[in-house]
């Protein structure tokens, strides 16, 4: 016999918090090329880690967030960003 559990159990702790509506800064600014020499705009979408963030955390189009993540990239390939680091920001 399979005991089933109760849904009192489980408490929820992580509710989503009511945020506005994510758009892709890129289409909303009318920027076509992304600058992989300009680290300061980078930065805006990679974590202290040095990670590229992802598309559901910055809102960013399809489109765009491969142009980022190759700019990135290409940054890191020339030293303008580091591949790794303890605390970046």
């Amino acid at each position: 016999m399979s005991k089933r559990k109760s849904s009192k159990n489980y408490v929820f702790r992580n509710r989503p918090i009511e945020r506005g509506k994510k758009y892709c800064r890129f289409k909303k600014s009318g920027i076509k090329y992304i600058d992989y020499k300009n680290p300061d705009f980078l930065l805006k979408f990679v974590n202290e880690q040095g990670k590229i963030l992802p598309r559901r955390l910055t809102g960013t189009s399809l489109k765009y967030q491969r142009k980022v993540a190759q700019a990135v990239k290409r940054a890191r390939h020339i030293a303008v960003l580091p591949f790794v680091t303890d605390q970046l920001k």
